[in-house]
């Protein structure tokens, strides 16, 4: 077999096996701010015994933000959900800048301006701008 021959079988083998391999996931960022850190732990929304989401706060361009992400086996498994991000001060009780949306996968509040204060992001299974009896909620570690 010629040395063309042999570099054509192997190029032919190769260029399948490059093709297969996924590309890195972007990180997503909120409108308006490209560049975010996460800060503090992330905490699992856990609805009817499954994990429906992870909840994280993050800091960028001068805010504060909470990123809601509803995990790929609860989404193959319902058809339909609500949620909804938020960052809270006071200890937990003044819910600031919420955003909320159906069948989102991901979902960043609307930047607080809390840099300033101590924060938790909070995300819930709901509709509305802020957690109603029956709602299922779930808050990261506070941040100062």
């Amino acid at each position: 077999m010629s040395i063309l021959k042999k570099i054509a079988a192997v190029t032919a083998l190769a260029v399948p096996m490059l093709v297969a391999i996924p590309a890195t996931a972007q990180a997503s960022t909120p409108s308006g701010c490209s560049s975010v850190t996460q800060i503090g732990s992330t905490a699992y929304l856990n609805v009817g015994g499954e994990t429906m989401a992870s909840v994280k706060q993050y800091k960028g361009c001068g805010k504060n933000y909470s990123y809601l992400y509803v995990w790929q086996s609860y989404r193959s498994a319902h058809s339909d959900w609500d949620a909804c991000a938020a960052i809270v001060t006071n200890g937990g009780h003044s819910v600031q800048d919420p955003q909320c949306g159906h069948n989102e996968v991901e979902l960043w509040s609307l930047g607080a301006d809390t840099l300033s204060q101590c924060t938790q992001a909070l995300g819930w299974n709901g509709n509305d701008g802020m957690p109603y009896p029956g709602d299922i909620a779930v808050k990261t570690d506070e941040r100062c």
